[in-house]
């Protein structure tokens, strides 16, 4: 498709997907029926799935880093799920799997490189046993493909360094970079005329009236200016924010509620030495303990070859903070604050101070990964990535679990839609999501009637 280029093109992707360099642009006069704030894959998503369906709308996505991508959308474990967890008939469950199919679709067609690697979810005892039978019934009730239940001996034929009683098998599940599809998803909405502005942060909305162009009357029309931080201002007539990490502070922006609140949890991986990464050919999965609000350690292997251990689980001290010392005194306060959190600290205190001990403690992490594979050793792993997981939790301490969307009050609310919350596994949903979010669009905007 022929990409438009003129004065004002404001981030163009070259070479492959991924490729990327950016520029400036500054109170950009053109008016934009749609304007998705958030560069994450669940805003591209959205944005490209919404110029697929009104290739004669204009539309723009706002994002604040240098890049897209920048945050939970790259820096994931690279699973792709095939929807095992999750409760029969839930909207995860059933964008999950949809999503799945619809990943592995994409990727064909723009030749994204993925593998289907397969996950083993692995008891280790009886009681895990027992849980594990529960989870194979709703994995087959979510219409998860392939799905098989294996003993020891065919757990050791998947995968040889691993020992366990019994275990689901997932031949479906998959790795991907989704940093790059996230990318992808950028290039191909720009590649229908949309366009991105990377380096804006939204810092207010604010509405105004303009004259109708279709109307002789003297009648008006309600303006969004989308107000950047550094001076960058674009307007439209509707707003979708999918805001991750900083979603609930976009939704008080038009008036909403502060909850669910996002509380940042980061996740701290190991690796494998180079020479150790033999032990693990496909992802090995715990099975979930219902005590506890994490998944717990697991095996990743990554497209470039590496394979991940872990994460714990422990507070950010910033909504992106990605190292042990990152703080932030405004996010931090923020989430003290937050009467949930100290109700889910209270609740888990034990929890939390094992999750803090694995990530100072490189042995108590590997004691762990040792109850699936019992070869690995201390000396085999070195310290790896982390990520933030943008976890919504309401004022009881429950984790919210579900979707959340949110318009506000006043009229702003009436060309707003807020994705305040999109659930794990929103990478392996993405797509799906995209569908979902832009059904939800055409609803409340009434997009394309005149």
């Amino acid at each position: 498709m022929f990409l438009k280029v003129s004065p004002y093109r404001l981030l163009k992707l070259i070479g492959g997907p991924g490729v990327q360099c950016c520029r400036h642009a500054h109170r950009y006069k053109q008016e934009y029926d749609v304007c998705i704030v958030g560069g994450g894959i669940v805003g591209l998503a959205t944005a490209q799935e919404l110029i697929k369906r009104y290739p004669h709308l204009r539309f723009a996505v706002v994002e604040k880093e240098k890049e897209l991508a920048m945050h939970q959308s790259g820096h994931n474990s690279g699973v792709i799920h095939a929807g095992i967890y999750y409760t029969p008939g839930s909207l995860k469950a059933k964008l999950c799997v949809e999503g799945l199919h619809l990943t592995y679709q994409y990727c064909d067609k723009f030749n994204i490189p993925y593998r289907k690697v397969g996950k083993l979810i692995v008891a280790t005892n009886a009681v895990e046993a027992k849980r594990l039978d529960g989870l194979y019934e709703r994995g087959l009730k979510n219409n998860v493909p392939g799905l098989d239940i294996v003993g020891p001996d065919q757990i050791r034929q998947i995968e040889p360094h691993c020992r366990g009683l019994k275990a689901i098998y997932s031949p479906e599940t998959g790795i991907v970079d989704w940093g790059l599809v996230s990318r992808h998803y950028g290039k191909n909405f720009q590649d229908h005329g949309g366009d991105i502005f990377t380096e804006f942060e939204v810092e207010k909305f604010t509405l105004s009236s303009t004259p109708s162009a279709s109307e002789s009357s003297g009648s008006s029309r309600s303006t969004v200016t989308v107000h950047g931080s550094n001076g960058e201002s674009l307007q439209c007539q509707h707003i979708v924010t999918c805001g991750g990490l900083h979603s609930d502070r976009l939704a008080q922006l038009s008036g909403c509620s502060s909850e669910p609140r996002i509380v940042p949890f980061r996740g701290d991986y190991l690796m494998l030495r180079e020479e150790k990464q033999y032990l693990v050919s496909g992802n090995i999965y715990p099975v979930p303990d219902p005590r506890f609000p994490f998944l717990g350690v697991h095996f990743t292997p990554r497209m470039d070859g590496s394979v991940w251990l872990g994460p714990n689980a422990v507070l950010a001290l910033k909504r992106e903070g990605y190292k042990l010392f990152d703080f932030s005194l405004k996010d931090t306060l923020d989430a003290a604050s937050f009467r949930g959190l100290r109700k889910l600290a209270f609740k888990h205190l034990f929890f939390g101070m094992g999750e803090f001990y694995k990530g100072v403690v490189t042995s108590a992490l590997v004691k762990d990964l040792q109850k699936y594979i019992p070869d690995v050793r201390p000396e085999d792993v070195i310290r790896g990535p982390s990520g933030v997981r943008a976890q919504a939790l309401d004022n009881d301490g429950n984790l919210v679990d579900d979707f959340v969307f949110d318009e506000g009050e006043g009229e702003l609310s009436h060309q707003v839609l807020h994705v305040r919350n999109a659930p794990s596994p929103a990478a392996t949903s993405s797509l799906a999501i995209g569908k979902m979010i832009t059904d939800k669009v055409e609803s409340k905007f009434s997009l394309g009637q005149a």
